[in-house]
């Protein structure tokens, strides 16, 4: 315990924390993760995961299965049923992922934070100038998944998505200590931008993005819906069409390690009661509600 108080003090030294985790081979190292993490030997398995576990706060308690093959299974591992109950309300969206809480707010004709300080602008995340014109004035929420968290991701809410645009980057940490010295981190970074819609209380379809950022060792996003795994050696088509119906908490997918999600809301939307930066929340809970106009 002494030990590994040591070492967590030494690492959260944000000079060190920014040079180990970002002034490496990004491309390289992310790669070379990525085939690592496959090896389904049983000691590197276990080895593996012991590391990770020290290093991270992974709660396993809740998966599926713990016969894990490898140390990639454990990242992606699926949970248990009734582990993350779903809020039912039809007038709440729900988080889509595990993650902890960060930027958000109204998004000020399109500029958002990464962190206090740090604006960008949707213009620079999203690649189509008109679906930047429907977010403008709307709202954003930013989810980060840590290392040791639940990888996969949901449907907020019933919804139809009809497009996903992959856009190719770098592979910068996402952690608070990048968001702050890296500008505009987010639109440096490989993400893929999934266009979606869901019908009101009302009858009116009402549109949203989500857009999951990858970051270092974990440049691989894997969508249900399209039939390729969107990673650093993908080469596009860039927008990939598709016609996919969810249900509320169904799975879209999931990170192969970890990262980033954010979302796009348009005007009509607020923030559940509370909704705090650096607030954990998990898939299901409570994220978003509609104006009374919309329900």
């Amino acid at each position: 315990m002494k030990l590994r108080l040591l070492l967590d003090r030494f690492l959260l030294q944000e000079d060190l924390n920014f040079l180990l985790t970002n002034r490496i081979p990004r491309r390289a190292t992310t790669l070379f993760m990525g085939r690592f993490s496959k090896i389904r030997n049983p000691f590197i398995r276990s080895v593996s995961i012991r590391l990770w576990r020290f290093f991270s706060k992974v709660d396993l308690s809740d998966a599926l299965d713990l016969n894990f093959n490898s140390l990639h299974d454990a990242f992606i591992r699926k949970l248990k049923a009734g582990a993350r109950p779903v809020d039912p309300n039809s007038s709440v969206l729900t988080s889509p992922c595990d993650g902890i809480v960060g930027a958000h707010g109204k998004i000020s004709d399109t500029q958002v934070f990464q962190a206090k300080g740090f604006p960008y602008s949707i213009r620079d995340l999203l690649p189509d100038p008109d679906l930047v014109a429907r977010f403008i004035n709307g709202t954003y929420i930013t989810i980060r998944i840590t290392a040791g968290m639940y990888h996969r991701f949901h449907a907020p809410v019933d919804c139809h998505i009809s497009q996903v645009t992959y856009i190719t980057g770098d592979t910068w940490n996402v952690n608070p200590i990048a968001l702050k010295r890296i500008e505009a981190l987010f639109c440096k970074n490989e993400r893929a931008v999934i266009e979606a819609e869901f019908l009101g209380t009302s009858g009116h379809p009402m549109s949203f993005l989500m857009i999951p950022v990858a970051a270092i060792l974990v440049a691989s996003i894997r969508l249900h819906f399209i039939d390729v795994l969107l990673n650093l050696r993908y080469q596009g088509p860039n927008v990939i069409g598709c016609d996919a119906h969810y249900n509320k908490g169904d799975e879209l997918g999931w990170f192969e390690h970890g990262s980033t999600i954010i979302l796009l809301f348009p005007e009509r939307y607020r923030f559940t009661a509370g909704l705090r930066e650096g607030q954990p929340i998990r898939m299901g809970e409570p994220l978003m509600t509609l104006n009374a106009l919309d329900i």
